[in-house]
């Protein structure tokens, strides 16, 4: 069971007892319902987490544009596919780190909420991802 907020929409509304009991408490006696507020704080990527990750899909996007578009010679596949490497890499912690603090893809349930996954929105993902690389490659290719 997770911790959290109590659950104290079911009790029924009543007066605090505080305000005539206690000499030196309030003078009032209804006192404001109480207001439960979450303890601990969201979970978020913080900076240190997302420096790294955007570094290295900086430097291997870099990497792969650089000799696409001006073909270095004959390491230029080499390099390029280096790049889609790193790039790939970083995507991969990227979203390693999107899961641990419970973010999930769009169309994909939450880490631990029980459901099932839509097989539809998955073979769209590997659709997706499939041709992507399949165009990188191809192009890559087409270097030589």
């Amino acid at each position: 069971m997770e911790a959290g907020p109590r659950d104290t929409e079911d009790a029924p509304d009543t007066l605090h007892e505080a305000g005539r009991l206690s000499p030196d408490g309030p003078d009032e006696l209804e006192v404001t319902p109480e207001v439960e507020v979450e303890l601990r704080p969201a979970r978020r990527l913080r900076i240190w987490q997302l420096a790294p990750i955007v570094m290295l899909a900086a430097v291997g996007s870099l990497m792969f544009a650089f000799p696409l578009a001006f073909e270095f010679g004959g390491g230029g596949a080499v390099v390029a596919m280096l790049g889609l490497l790193i790039s790939c890499c970083a995507a991969g912690w990227g979203m390693m780190a999107a899961r641990r603090v419970g973010y999930a893809w769009p169309g994909l349930p939450q880490r631990g909420s029980g459901e099932r996954p839509d097989w539809r929105v998955i073979v769209l993902y590997v659709v997706v991802c499939s041709a992507l690389v399949a165009l990188a490659v191809w192009r890559v290719a087409r270097l030589r």
